[in-house]
């Protein structure tokens, strides 16, 4: 055999001083490469939290989760008119989203035709666009009595109902 064959099974690295840099460019290189982008990206000054702002910041991290409302359990009952007054007409009395205007014969007769209890039930819940109007600053009773205020304003002969007579002042 010649010298030759034995030349040929040899890799490219044939000295130290060649696997010093190969080892430097394969493996530092890199390392560096990436250290030097992480300092570009992240030296540019930046607020710490709060320090724009430190009252905002303060009143947010303290802010409050939840509330507790006492009300009045013994008050007498909202008539129809005041509650939609009160809490239907930003929504109702232009039509907004879809609502059917105060008096509007055509957009709550199909509305009607469902039932008063379909009505209250719609308005208690939410419907559409509508959020649920039960359990907020009226009671449910207080919400059927707009429901009925709102639909006999449109055609309807719903009577306005009464408070139960346990509850009854």
């Amino acid at each position: 055999m010649s010298e030759h064959a034995h030349d040929t099974h040899t890799g490219p690295i044939k000295t130290p001083k060649q696997l010093w840099w190969t080892a430097v460019f394969a493996f530092v290189a890199p390392v560096l490469l990436i250290m030097g982008l992480v300092f570009n990206v992240s030296k540019a000054d930046k607020p710490q939290a709060g320090a724009v702002d430190p009252e905002l910041a303060t009143a947010q991290r303290i802010q409050k989760i939840g509330t507790v409302e006492l009300r009045d359990a013994n008050r007498p009952l909202a008539a129809g008119v005041d509650v939609y007054q009160a809490q239907c007409a930003a929504c109702h009395a232009a039509g907004l989203v879809g609502a059917p205007k105060l008096g509007d014969k055509d957009a709550w007769a199909p509305r009607i035709a469902q039932g008063y209890d379909a009505l209250v039930n719609s308005a208690l819940k939410g419907k559409g666009a509508m959020g649920a109007q039960g359990g907020a600053a009226f009671r449910d009773l207080e919400i059927a009595r707009a429901v009925a205020y709102m639909a006999n304003q449109a055609g309807a002969q719903f009577a306005e109902p009464e408070a139960p007579a346990a509850q009854a002042q």
